[in-house]
């Protein structure tokens, strides 16, 4: 017994959208390198992407800084309570 082709086969999908034209210009493995050499992409939240307004080197600083605070020993009395 034969299997159907493509063609014959029941497709589920609206009519205008048609893969062939879809994936037409796709490039397998484009960002693949890049994910390899240990590139990190992050989604921020609207409001904080606006308050850097795409300014690479400031989301940097801003993080070098909050690691550098993480680090500052903190007095007995801020420390928070164990629960």
């Amino acid at each position: 017994m034969k299997k159907k082709s493509t063609d014959e086969m029941n497709d589920e999908l609206r009519p205008e959208y048609d893969l062939r034209q879809l994936l037409k210009g796709g490039v397998r493995g484009k960002y693949a390198t890049r994910c390899q050499a240990g590139t990190n992409l992050v989604l921020l939240a609207p409001d904080v992407a606006k308050a850097f307004a795409n300014d690479a080197g400031a989301i940097n600083e801003a993080l070098r800084l909050v690691i550098q605070m993480s680090k500052l020993p903190m007095s007995k009395k801020r420390r928070l309570a164990k629960v």
